[in-house]
């Protein structure tokens, strides 16, 4: 799976040179704020996990935004026994692709990190895939850790699908974290250290564009990066 990746964005990138047009699935527009979120205050460092395919990009769009000190990799929704990448890519270990997400409740909010994941970070009304990957593996989901973040994720998805904001029906899960692994060390800031590879080029780098452009207020040029924790 890693190779074809690498394979399949390869013949994308060709034609994303030739046409001079974005692959990009998401919307890349503001979202509306959510209306139920937390409101920000001090406090101890709070953790989200998403899935929204590949983690390479997800990773990359949230090391970017103001107030979260760490991002990992790694794997959610199945058996600590089966979270390895090879395992994990053939898609019926339950896993997702996902990452968690270390933030200061003082400088953004849970509801903020959603705004965030849903306009610029994955496309959610894709099922069981993201762009050209495909398996359950690259589902969107929200896994949440307690009452508080299941209200807002469930509220928010209700309020952006009445807006009718992406024209299709949000397909994002929202469900209990059972257990967050950590992926293999490789897959660590990988967007960072592999800003060329053509599967990064083509399908994260304009995430990061986009949440520059789009949100300005929680773009930080200088990433937190696992390493640098």
């Amino acid at each position: 799976m890693f190779a074809y990746r690498q394979t399949l964005a390869a013949v994308i990138l060709m034609a994303f040179l030739t046409t001079a047009t974005t692959f990009s699935a998401e919307i890349n527009v503001a979202l509306p704020m959510p209306t139920v979120d937390n409101a920000k205050a001090p406090g101890p460092l709070q953790t989200a996990v998403m899935a929204g395919g590949c983690f390479w990009g997800v990773q990359g769009v949230f090391e970017h935004v103001r107030g979260v000190k760490k991002v990992l990799s790694g794997y959610s929704g199945g058996e600590k026994s089966t979270a390895e990448y090879e395992v994990v890519s053939s898609g019926r270990t339950g896993h997702a692709e996902s990452v968690q997400i270390v933030f200061d409740p003082k400088e953004v909010s849970y509801g903020e990190l959603l705004r965030v994941y849903f306009s610029v970070a994955h496309d959610p009304t894709q099922l069981n895939r993201q762009g050209p990957d495909t398996g359950t593996q690259y589902r969107s989901e929200i896994f949440f850790s307690d009452e508080s973040q299941q209200k807002i994720a469930l509220a928010y998805i209700a309020q952006l699908d009445k807006s009718k904001a992406f024209g299709r029906p949000i397909v994002t899960r929202v469900d209990p974290l059972k257990g967050f692994y950590p992926a293999e060390k490789y897959h660590q800031d990988f967007l960072i250290k592999n800003p060329q590879w053509p599967y990064i080029v083509v399908n994260d780098i304009p995430k990061i564009q986009s949440l520059k452009k789009v949100f300005p207020a929680y773009y930080q040029g200088q990433p937190v990066t696992v390493e640098g924790n």
